[in-house]
């Protein structure tokens, strides 16, 4: 059997394209950044090369540190719920509301060790009280502390089911303007798929004094008691046309 070669010309040579790196870090393709933004799991949980996962892991773009990405709206909630059902001892919020008014203390018991694990402040351990500050998820929790918090109807207007985002309508805030939330937040506690959630009415605990929708944490969540029979239900003129405007 004769084999015969022959060269074929494909034109110019192809390779795999590359990936277009992100705008905001040094770290992460743009792609990974814009998942992991709106992913709990950030960008370092994203990845599938679990060597690159060292590489990634302080990424900004998807951080908790970083005001509207997921991983900080997950934080946010903690910390509220933290503040308003398990609160920390006296002794520990009396060294946060120190730290936090810039005041002189002393932490015999070794308080800060323990809100430095809870990202409450950030320093060094083995250094004095000079060497601590408070963190912004510190002073969230201070806040959910003191401020009033209402129950209020919450209204689901449409869920984004791959980013797991849903934008719903806090009635006793804004009877218009939409607040961004995590669908999964609102679906676990109310026992709903989160296909099921838009068009749904749920009840909720939310800070109503604050301006930015961001600053909004629903907390306490739940599907409302069902209406009696004798009930006449009137349709808000605000919701004619299946939502806010």
């Amino acid at each position: 059997m004769t084999t015969t070669s022959c060269d074929e010309t494909f034109g110019p040579l192809y390779e795999p394209p590359q990936p277009k790196l992100c705008a905001n870090c040094p770290c992460c393709s743009a792609r990974l950044c814009e998942k992991g933004a709106t992913s709990v799991q950030q960008c370092h949980g994203l990845v599938a090369d679990p060597e690159m996962m060292p590489y990634v892991a302080a990424c900004p773009c998807s951080a908790a540190t970083t005001r509207s990405t997921h991983a900080w709206r997950l934080a946010q909630i903690r910390a509220v719920k933290h503040a308003t059902e398990h609160p920390l001892g006296k002794p520990a919020e009396f060294v946060l509301r120190a730290l936090a008014g810039g005041t002189s203390f002393e932490d015999p018991t070794e308080e800060l060790r323990g809100l430095r694990a809870r990202g409450y402040v950030d320093g060094y351990a083995d250094g004095g009280a000079e060497a601590w500050r408070i963190t912004l998820l510190g002073r969230r929790y201070l806040l959910a502390l003191d401020e009033p918090r209402h129950t209020t109807a919450v209204y689901v207007n449409s869920v984004d089911v791959p980013t797991r985002t849903a934008k719903v309508v806090v009635i006793g805030w804004h009877l218009e303007r939409e607040v961004t939330v995590i669908a999964d937040h609102l679906a676990t506690p109310a026992q709903l798929d989160i296909k099921d959630l838009p068009g749904r009415y749920l009840d909720a605990k939310a800070n109503l004094g604050v301006t930015d929708p961001d600053d909004l944490v629903l907390t306490r969540i739940q599907v409302p008691a069902p209406i009696g029979p004798d009930y006449v239900a009137v349709r808000p003129l605000w919701l004619r046309d299946g939502g806010a405007r």
